[in-house]
């Protein structure tokens, strides 16, 4: 068996080669710079504490992935060469990120296209890291996908090998190609560097000996008139007039109404994909679900997420999008009214079927000394699900204005949806 030693040797061999094919990939593109720029429209302050690192954009969240998990993002691409980071910053920066979602479900999507000689970061340095992420961390990672694994990744997952249980290799799945994605994630939320764009035609071109087809999808189909999931409130209603709020959404709050206020951790768990699948395909046929037969209260949550997940437009609509990310900078004791001027400015059907949602939502805050479901905690769960940006996903920066918008929401839901009194001023 081949010592650590000898396996780091072959790393370092097989990362050459890399280098050199990422040279020649690059070879007819302009020079690049020495340093990646911060991603543009980002928005990130300089105030952030780990503002030197976050600043190159090489760490994102971008919401939920198909099973209702915290989508995380790891570009090696957009790291700046060693001499320029500060890899025990980098660390730090990753702790920080992840403490905000450890305690849910959570999934890691990684592009390794990039990494090379002059950025990667030391074996003593992942060795340390893998150290660094105790069980709190490992534990509710759910789905680790490297894509576009390469040689040298393959023989640093030997080196680490002997220290990996054999229940978190199981979370591991290589993407040798950005289509295999699709099936696991929100594909057309992320936002994939260019760099691992082109990378991933070149592969695509050289697998069929010819130019690289586009990413197909689908033609969409037209949508049923019981649809449910991926169509806009607008046609819901339209179909279903006698029925203010969507009949997915009145089942599932009801169900946890009755059975899930007091779970602890609820909305921070995934279920089977295949579960949701099939009770999405019942609603969409107008056909009846039974959440009972389930027996698992994170069945409806998951469903109740994924519903507002798959709207064409966010509930709270892209108009407000830019208003909520300045909340944070409106005084602590404006906020509420703030909140409430936004929620007024939503068309009347939004505002109904938010303040239903959000009443509900109360509900479970009441309840979190057993459930540990705070306004703040439910916040970091369902913000993202309420509102997003009309192009691209939500950046890092904007998760916190977003957070602290929705646990306005939620904790102070009587006075954000309180109906002005006729002949006084709106608060």
């Amino acid at each position: 068996m081949s010592s650590s030693v000898d396996l780091e040797q072959m790393a370092e061999i097989e990362l050459k080669k890399d280098d050199e094919e990422y040279e020649e990939e690059h070879s007819g593109l302009a020079k690049r710079p020495a340093s990646l720029p911060a991603p543009s429209g980002g928005g990130l302050d300089s105030s952030h504490p780990y503002y030197d690192v976050a600043r190159h954009g090489i760490l994102k969240v971008i919401g939920d992935d198909n099973y209702g998990r915290k989508l995380i993002v790891f570009s090696s691409c957009c790291m700046p060469p060693s001499h320029q980071l500060n890899h025990q910053r980098l660390l730090e920066y990753l702790k920080y990120t992840l403490d905000q979602y450890v305690e849910m479900d959570y999934t890691v999507v990684y592009f390794h296209y990039g990494l090379r000689s002059s950025n990667k970061p030391s074996i003593r340095w992942l060795r340390s890291a893998y150290a660094e992420f105790g069980r709190k961390y490992k534990k509710n990672l759910k789905a680790l996908y490297v894509v576009h694994p390469t040689n040298f990744i393959r023989i640093v997952w030997n080196i680490f090998h002997p220290f990996i249980s054999h229940k978190f290799g199981r979370k591991l799945t290589y993407v040798n190609y950005l289509a295999e994605l699709r099936e696991h994630v929100p594909y057309q939320q992320l936002v994939i560097p260019p760099d691992v764009l082109r990378h991933d035609e070149r592969l695509r071109a050289a697998q069929k000996s010819g130019p690289a087809p586009p990413l197909k999808t689908p033609p969409p189909r037209p949508p049923l008139p019981t649809q449910q999931f991926g169509v806009s409130l607008k046609y819901i209603r339209e179909k279903n007039k006698q029925a203010p709020i969507p009949l997915v959404m009145t089942q599932s709050i009801s169900y946890l109404k009755e059975h899930g206020l007091r779970t602890e951790g609820l909305f921070r768990r995934s279920v089977r994909v295949q579960i949701i699948k099939d009770i999405q395909k019942l609603y969409n046929l107008g056909k009846p679900v039974s959440f009972q037969q389930h027996g698992d209260v994170h069945v409806p949550a998951v469903i109740l997420k994924t519903f507002l997940r798959e709207l064409p437009e966010p509930l709270l609509t892209f108009a407000p999008y830019q208003q909520v990310l300045d909340i944070t900078g409106v005084e602590s004791s404006l906020r509420v009214s703030r909140c409430k001027q936004i929620v007024e400015s939503l068309p009347e059907h939004n505002r109904e079927v938010l303040k239903y949602l959000v009443t509900f939502l109360h509900m479970v805050s009441v309840e979190s000394i057993v459930n540990k479901m705070s306004p703040s905690n439910l916040a970091c769960v369902l913000g993202v699900n309420l509102l997003w940006p009309p192009k691209g996903s939500v950046s890092l920066s904007a998760l916190a204005p977003i957070n602290v918008f929705t646990e306005i929401l939620i904790e102070h839901c009587d006075a954000v949806f309180r109906e002005p009194v006729v002949g006084t001023a709106t608060a």
